[in-house]
C-alpha cells in the first residue's frame, strides 16, 4: 500500500469546506485504477488515469486559491442543488468546474450538455451525466461520474465490496456502467467518440486486513478501515458533507466520544475509519464456513 507521505491531498491546504470537496473532487484519482478483469463489457468505457487528475488540479489550483478567499461564485451555483444526495452534490461540483472555464483557461473541455435524457417515444432510455467536446483532440467525450463509498467483505474480490446499502455493489455500479449508462453512441447529433466512468470517494478494508489487495483497487490514494471495534487513538465523526472532504479541525475540538454507525477520521486526517455496531452483524453458516455480513439498514 502507498505511504501516506507519498498521497497527493491537496484539498487539505484549503479553509473553505465547499472548496475543500471541489479540489477533492478534482484532484483525487478514481477508487480503482483499472476495470476488473471480472468485469464483463457490454459497451466499453476508460477510467482517467492518476495523472490526469493531477494536472486538472493544477491547472485549476489558482482558481480554487481564488474561491477560497471569495467562495461566493461556488456557493451561489451550489445553492441550486434540491437533492441531499452526496452522489448529487458530487456531480454538481464537477459541473461547476467544468462550466468554470473562460476562454478554456483551466482545461480543454467544452461542455456540451449536462444530465442529457435520451427518450425513446413515451419511454426514457437513459441519461447522459456530461457531453463535452474535448478541443485538445477534437473528440465528443461522454462521462459518467459517481461518488461511493464501498466496504470489503471476504476475499475483496469484486463481488464481495458492499455499500452501506447492501443493494449497492462495486460490481452492480460497474455492470450498470457497461450495459446501460454507456450505451449511446449518437446524441443530439453528436457522435461519441471517449466514454470515461468518474467513479471517486473511498474504498474501505477490514480493520483486521487478510487477505491480498485485488490489483485493480488503485494504491495512489487513501483506503479507510471498517469493523465494530472502537479504534485505539482518538477519533472525529465526520458530517455527512465531510465525507467527500474532511473540514478543518479547530484546536480545541474534542474528540468524539460517542459511537453510532458513520464515519470517522483521526485528528490528523490520515485514518478514516467506517463503524458498523455489532448488533448488525450477523453469522451466516454455508459450506461449513463461517462469513461475517452486515444486515441491510
Amino acid at each position: 500500500m502507498t505511504h501516506s507521505s507519498c498521497l497527493f491531498e491537496p484539498w487539505l491546504k484549503f479553509k473553505t469546506p465547499i472548496v475543500r470537496q471541489l479540489a477533492f473532487c478534482i484532484a483525487s484519482p478514481n477508487i480503482i485504477s483499472s476495470l476488473p478483469p471480472e468485469l464483463h463489457l457490454t459497451f466499453s468505457f476508460e477510467l482517467h488515469d492518476d495523472a490526469f487528475w493531477k494536472n486538472c488540479y493544477l491547472n485549476y489550483q489558482s482558481r480554487l486559491a481564488e474561491l477560497d478567499v471569495n467562495p461566493e461564485p461556488l456557493m451561489a451555483f451550489m445553492a441550486n442543488i434540491k437533492s441531499t444526495r452526496l452522489g448529487i452534490r458530487f456531480e454538481t461540483l464537477l459541473w461547476f468546474w467544468l462550466q468554470d472555464n473562460p476562454d478554456e483557461k483551466y482545461h480543454p473541455y467544452r461542455l456540451i450538455k449536462h444530465s442529457l435524457q435520451q427518450i425513446d417515444g413515451a419511454k426514457t432510455v437513459g441519461e447522459l451525466d456530461f457531453l463535452l467536446l474535448n478541443t485538445q483532440t477534437n473528440q465528443i467525450e461522454h462521462w459518467e461520474v459517481a461518488l461511493k463509498f464501498y466496504l470489503a467483505e471476504q476475499h475483496y474480490q469484486l463481488p464481495f465490496w458492499y455499500g452501506l446499502n447492501r443493494e449497492d455493489t462495486l460490481q452492480k455500479k460497474l455492470q450498470h456502467f457497461t450495459r446501460k449508462q454507456f450505451q449511446f453512441t449518437n446524441v443530439i447529433g453528436y457522435t461519441i467518440q471517449k466514454r470515461f466512468a468518474v467513479l471517486k470517494g473511498q474504498l474501505y478494508l477490514p480493520l483486521c486486513q487478510r487477505y491480498p489487495i485485488p490489483h485493480w483497487v488503485n494504491r495512489h490514494r487513501r483506503l479507510g478501515r471498517w469493523g465494530s471495534k472502537f479504534p485505539q487513538q482518538e477519533m472525529y465523526h465526520l458530517s455527512r458533507h465531510e465525507w467527500i472532504a474532511p473540514n478543518p479541525l479547530p484546536p480545541e475540538t474534542a474528540p468524539t466520544l460517542w459511537w453510532r454507525n458513520d464515519l470517522y477520521c483521526n485528528k490528523d486526517l490520515t485514518l478514516f475509519y467506517m463503524f458498523r455496531q455489532p448488533n448488525l452483524i450477523y453469522i451466516n453458516v454455508k459450506c461449513s464456513q463461517f462469513k461475517l455480513h452486515s444486515v441491510t439498514f
